[in-house]
């Protein structure tokens, strides 16, 4: 891929394989949301890294079946796995591995190029958890355009996540993408719980001077808090879901792509709640949208 348009909309961090009791599926947050913009026809590239072995070599032929740019390196360490079990209640239980290849994403001058042309990067907590990739993603952000727009998708996963990784990365984003229950556990963290979770989010904003945020709460809707007074809120259509793996990256990078085609607010959240309904009603993270979603942008 060329670095000749400034134009990409970058999704840096893990790529992985979910070990599912019904067999492997591809997963990472970068990866999934990387892919949903793609869908809008606009230029998107999903940065990680793979081991140079059979899962490294399978991640980089499903992305390039499904037509989505990539940059990954290939680095001396295990492909990233998760291992998913089920509990007596049904409930998933995971097992991230660690000391894996999307712990360990160099800093190249490839990234450099890409980072200087990329307009929208989204990048999550649980890749830094290591401080190879976590210096990789401070780089990338540091190279990028003054007028990039840095969105920051929490994702607190077992115990990989601190208040620093967590302080550092909201101070660095424009746009918090946030759930129901991670907003409770973020302010915990941070000392400054609320009665309401709009007081939580408002906070949020003022303190890390983020311009957008996004907080999901499942089937109870969605909110969206801009710094200029915009507040939307969408109930969570009734479908029938399949899983709702991704669902909440394909929210995010519909939003985004909504936003970059000029959309408003409020009818990027329209969109955006459409696309991740749809995204619940189908197997996996990364289902091929219908025409009718896409033509709407």
């Amino acid at each position: 891929m060329s670095n000749s348009q400034q134009n990409y909309i970058v999704g840096i961090g893990e790529a992985l394989w979910d070990m599912l009791p019904e067999g492997r599926k591809i997963g990472g947050a970068p990866a999934n949301f990387t892919y949903h913009v793609s869908q809008f026809g606009l230029d998107a590239v999903a940065v990680s890294a793979v081991g140079d072995d059979e899962l490294g070599a399978e991640i980089r032929q499903t992305f390039e079946e499904k037509d989505l740019q990539t940059q990954l390196a290939t680095v001396p360490y295990p492909t990233g796995t998760v291992a998913v079990t089920l509990d007596a209640k049904g409930i998933p239980q995971y097992e991230i591995c660690e000391g894996v290849a999307w712990d360990n994403i160099p800093f190249s001058p490839e990234l450099e190029a890409l980072a200087r042309n990329t307009i929208a990067v989204c990048y999550g907590t649980l890749a830094q958890r290591n401080s190879v990739s976590r210096k990789t993603i401070e780089s990338f952000i540091a190279a990028m355009p003054a007028d990039g727009i840095k969105i920051c998708d929490i994702n607190l996963r077992g115990t990989f996540y601190n208040k620093e990784i967590l302080e550092s990365s909201m101070r660095a984003c424009d746009i918090l993408k946030i759930n129901d229950e991670e907003i409770d556990e973020v302010s915990r963290l941070l000392g400054a719980e609320f009665p309401t979770q709009r007081m939580a989010a408002l906070n949020l904003m003022s303190r890390y001077e983020v311009d957008i945020l996004i907080l999901t709460c499942g089937t109870n809707g969605s909110y969206i808090y801009s710094m200029d007074g915009t507040e939307s809120f969408l109930p969570t259509p009734k479908v029938k879901v399949a899983d709702t793996v991704g669902a909440g990256d394909s929210f995010t990078g519909a939003f985004i792509a909504a936003l970059l085609c000029g959309k408003d607010i409020k009818k990027a959240h329209a969109l955006a709640v459409e696309v991740s309904a749809y995204v619940c009603t189908q197997n996996g993270a990364m289902p091929e949208l219908p025409d009718e979603i896409i033509d709407k942008l």
